[in-house]
């Protein structure tokens, strides 16, 4: 299978050149396109969870040859969590090729955090099949680079964080209310509350809900460890 300018120039940016082609076309495919003859890309991103996970964990272990497992865990969801590979994902603009149905191009898909990061998973995978474990290995070290020596002591989400943090003062958990969207369906923005039982909140805004819900929490954290 022959690729396109636009898929070889990105296999450029990720550093891999595929033996079979068909298995990028196919990482690249959303469920919105797929058909009995175009399979879509969720078995590849089921795959490529795992095979980023062995590598990060291989990864962090060799880092930080100290550090317990109840250090390692949160440094490693981090690394391997959604956003984290939404944000790869952005750094090899692999949003510009996936191949979509035209209600998801219509809704901003090519944006969305959640396409972004399962497709890197599934990229992740077809590089596994196409090349086996080193060259997957290779590729996300590379892809990953600091992230993985810059990840935070404490890495844990900031809702995380702040849930463990209320309810170790015998609170209930947080609440997360969106007051406000705006935007296009192709680039909104959400402003998003987060408001604990002793009445005390802070808001943020961002281009996902979920990332907006973590800006608060984070802000939130911040205000109550530093009080």
């Amino acid at each position: 299978m022959k690729i396109s300018a636009d898929v070889h120039a990105f296999c450029a940016r990720l550093g891999y050149e595929f033996s079979d082609s068909e298995l990028v076309t196919r990482a690249l495919t959303h469920g919105s396109i797929s058909s009995s003859t175009r399979p879509d890309n969720q078995r590849l991103e089921f795959l490529g969870d795992r095979v980023l996970g062995l590598v990060m964990a291989e990864a962090l272990l060799a880092d930080d040859k100290a550090a317990a497992e109840g250090v390692l865990a949160p440094r490693f969801n981090a690394l391997v969590r959604k956003e984290t590979c939404a944000d790869v994902a952005r750094q090899i603009d692999l949003g510009s090729v996936l191949r979509l149905g035209k209600s998801e191009m219509l809704s901003g898909g090519r944006r969305k955090e959640a396409l972004l990061g399962d497709g890197m998973e599934a990229v992740i995978a077809a590089v596994y099949l196409d090349g086996g474990f080193e060259a997957a290995r290779q590729t996300i070290l590379r892809l990953w680079g600091k992230r993985i020596a810059d990840v935070e002591v404490d890495a844990r989400d900031p809702k995380t964080a702040l849930q463990e943090y209320v309810q170790a003062r015998g609170e209930a958990p947080p609440s997360y209310d969106v007051v406000q969207r705006d935007g296009p369906d192709h680039a909104p923005k959400f402003r998003v509350r987060v408001t604990i039982a002793s009445g005390q909140s802070e808001e943020a805004v961002a281009s996902a809900k979920r990332q907006a819900e973590q800006a608060a929490a984070k802000a939130l954290l911040e205000i109550l460890e530093d009080g």
